[in-house]
């Protein structure tokens, strides 16, 4: 049989495709316009030097059009020399099972399709990221690379083939290139069975420990019912929602209290069950929540350190702990306890790939329910909620009474988000200029009663590679351990996030309801920021 011809087609730069914390992030039409999605994988081929003769990783969320991209992608990449594509049965992966899948099989990288917990739909949002042979996010020079590439790309390569089958497992060529089909889920299993006790988790169920696990009409759907269901022995129908959709039931796949708002109402109400978790579109996310206790994701990062030798992979402790800037500070009076490394990054996943390759640190945690450990290099949802259930099945306590244990033994960092979503980027823009504008001037000042104690705008040298990054936010601290940071957020499609995070660290009171403790740092952000002036907002649209 012939080999199908490459065919060279003229194109011209499209305008904007500069990746953010997370990949390119647009909305679903944007890049289902004729030449935007073969434009920016070439310029993503051409930039990393090029894929002749080289092995990548394919797969996405499943969300709306990414089995018709990866159709689009699988025949540039046979046309641009690849050897070899190894793609998740029907286009699905996990981000946190294809960086795994990359690790595992000693991949030159691979491609996910995925704009995370955005909602999915011919009308939301799509997204696309390079994630390296490490199998973590591009670093930054790497997708500056990219958008450079993008602003001057005048052809990209293609064959015309009919689309692949990728609903069956195996091996088929497509051009000269090699594409593999494989299970999707196989490997990472066996990967978390490894990592935890399995047989203790199994104990737990076996006692009647009752658990819903919400996958959200997402990617963790068919993960979480062969880890939990089949191999733990959970009962059926503890996953809800497990069925990936390409519109994720409607819904916004975003674990946090208000878009999934049924599952907190569940563990609030009467008769809850014992424990219940969420992961978010491409499952690398979570939620956690026990009965009557919703546990936000700084201090989930916290129990999770303190607590991680209770599965057999962190038996021998850690080596250090890495959160990003906006995190809550609980994470570090665990660091601090146990004498380890403590490293505040910036916000993105990739910045905490170095400390991982180079063993500085064990685990790391976004206050954007992101957590994770060496074993990847990404976030990873279901990796949180098995170790939660390790150490359940460890302890023996409840969620209240971990929880509560850990306050008393560390102090309670009270900490919250607000979010001001779609504001205009001019007015956005304007908040934190006059912020950067002020923070020399701002220590001695006092707002609604707080004092301040330091303001910067925060840069991070890597302390691996030497590499550099600045404004990733405005860091406020007051003179009673209080702390307001503000931040534009790369995650959304349309104009501009204003993300204020507020922290407050209470030494014994641990009972106040989180928004009477810190009710004096929520009034001296807005006297500060003059946040409803700026973006028209009385109120922020998200609160988590």
């Amino acid at each position: 049989m012939t080999a199908p011809a490459i065919r060279t087609v003229p194109t011209q730069p499209v305008e904007g495709q500069k990746p953010g914390t997370s990949g390119l992030r647009k909305k679903t039409r944007v890049f289902m316009q004729p030449g935007y999605l073969e434009n920016f994988t070439q310029a993503l081929f051409d930039a990393i030097g090029g894929v002749q003769g080289r092995t990548l990783v394919v797969g996405g969320d499943g969300r709306f059009f990414n089995d018709r991209a990866i159709q689009i992608i699988l025949r540039m990449a046979a046309a641009n020399g690849v050897a070899r594509a190894i793609v998740g049965q029907g286009g699905i992966l996990s981000t946190p099972a294809a960086s795994h899948l990359i690790r595992l099989r000693g991949t030159d990288g691979g491609i996910i399709l995925s704009a995370s917990h955005n909602p999915g739909g011919e009308d939301e949002d799509f997204g696309m990221k390079f994630n390296g042979p490490n199998g973590g996010p591009a670093p930054e020079s790497v997708t500056d690379a990219i958008f450079a590439r993008t602003t001057e790309l005048a052809e990209y390569r293609t064959l015309d083939t009919p689309d692949l089958d990728l609903s069956a497992r195996g091996e088929t060529a497509l051009g000269g290139m090699t594409v593999e089909i494989v299970d999707p889920v196989a490997d990472y299993a066996a990967l978390m069975e490894r990592l935890f006790d399995f047989a203790a988790i199994r104990d737990l169920f076996a006692s009647g420990f009752s658990m819903r696990f919400d996958a959200m009409h997402a990617v963790t759907g068919p993960y979480a019912r062969e880890i939990l269901e089949n191999r733990l022995g959970a009962p059926a129908g503890t996953v809800l929602n497990g069925t990936p959709s390409p519109d994720f039931g409607g819904g916004h796949p975003d674990p946090n209290p208000v878009w999934a708002r049924p599952l907190v109402d569940l563990m609030m109400g009467e008769g809850a069950p014992d424990f219940a978790a969420a992961s978010d579109g491409d499952g690398d996310r979570n939620m956690i929540l026990g009965r009557g206790v919703y546990v936000t994701p700084s201090d989930s990062l916290a129990v999770l350190a303190a607590n991680a030798t209770c599965a057999p992979a962190y038996t021998g402790g850690l080596a250090g702990i890495a959160r990003s800037m906006p995190t809550s500070r609980a994470a570090d009076r665990v660091a601090d306890r146990l004498g380890i490394g403590m490293y505040e990054t910036p916000t993105g996943w990739k910045f905490f790939g170095n400390l991982l390759d180079a063993g500085r640190v064990t685990i790391c945690g976004e206050e954007s329910a992101g957590t994770g450990s060496d074993h990847v290099r990404e976030k990873d949802g279901l990796w949180a909620v098995l170790l939660w259930l390790n150490i359940l099945a460890a302890r023996r306590l409840s969620v209240a009474e971990v929880m509560a244990r850990h306050w008393a033994e560390f102090g309670r960092n009270y900490y919250s988000r607000h979010d001001y979503e779609a504001v205009a980027a001019d007015r956005a823009n304007a908040l934190m200029d006059r912020l950067r504008s002020m923070t020399e001037f701002l220590p001695g000042q006092s707002f609604a009663g707080l004092t301040v104690e330091a303001a910067d705008d925060f840069a991070y040298a890597d302390p691996v590679d030497g590499s550099t990054s600045a404004r990733q936010g405005i860091r406020v601290m007051f003179d009673d351990g209080s702390r307001v940071v503000f931040r534009l957020s790369g995650t959304g499609t349309e104009g501009a996030t204003l993300r204020v995070y507020l922290e407050r660290f209470a030494a014994d009171r641990h009972d106040l309801p989180a928004d009477q403790a810190l009710a004096p740092v929520i009034a001296a952000a807005e006297a500060l920021a003059l946040i409803r002036d700026h973006t028209g907002r009385a109120a922020p649209d998200v609160t988590t």
